[in-house]
């Protein structure tokens, strides 16, 4: 039997990022951190925050259910630790909503950094009046059963992206990006040198001293679009 067998369906103790590494992250824009990691690492747009003004950093805690049932989203945060960011494969199932109001406001009490669902909620005006980092596929507002077991910290597949258990996890208006654990860290630097340079690229836009970017030419003609010597 292989040692990825062996394991049981719920693993309760993982590996997570550092607080320093997580309140670093928590400084960029999910799409600067999804552009220094090779344009990957970003979930399906279907994933939004119920507020825009939600944003997040944490460490991933994996979650696998049933369509529909929640049990397992239970048992997350029952082993949850503050910083943390629950990750539900819900399967896209939007027929009925796995969290609400109540879970909401438990995660508050515990620390939970964010949930995060490819599935459905509901109480959403209470979420979005309460604060608490929600980022869901849609609403619905039929209850979930408690009874189908799941797993709980194992890889899950979310939005078109694999997350691991301790995976770097960040949210904003424009979605949720995720980035391996072990990665993370040497990424954020080149997240503040992305920041720098894009906020030059802004300057020179502002001040109409660059209104086109420096590689466009350069683009075009390996593109076959322009010739060799040739300008826009």
């Amino acid at each position: 039997m292989s040692q990825a067998a062996a394991l049981p369906d719920v693993i309760r103790d993982i590996e997570r990022l550092s607080s320093d590494v997580v309140k670093q992250a928590s400084e960029f824009a999910s799409s600067i951190l999804a552009d220094v990691a090779g344009r990957r690492g970003a979930l399906h747009g279907r994933i939004q925050p119920l507020s825009p003004s939600m944003r997040f950093a944490g460490t991933a805690i994996t979650v696998e259910v049933r369509p529909g049932d929640n049990l397992m989203i239970h048992a997350a945060m029952a082993i949850a630790q503050p910083g943390d960011v629950i990750v539900v494969d819900g399967k896209g199932d939007l027929s009925s909503a796995l969290m609400g109001e109540i879970m909401s406001q438990q995660c508050v009490a515990l620390g939970i950094a964010a949930v995060v669902i490819d599935g459905a909620v509901r109480d959403s005006e209470a979420i979005r009046e309460l604060g608490f980092p929600m980022f869901a596929a849609g609403l619905n507002p039929n209850g979930p059963t408690k009874n189908i077991a799941g797993r709980l910290n194992h890889p899950i597949s979310i939005g078109g992206v694999t997350v691991h258990p301790g995976d770097l996890v960040v949210g904003d208006a424009d979605g949720v990006t995720v980035v391996e654990r072990a990665k993370a860290a040497s990424l954020l630097p080149l997240a503040a040198e992305k920041v720098d340079m894009e906020t030059k690229r802004i300057a020179g836009i502002k001040s109409r001293q660059a209104l086109r970017p420096a590689w466009l030419d350069g683009a075009l003609r390996t593109a076959g679009v322009l010739k060799d010597g040739e300008t826009l």
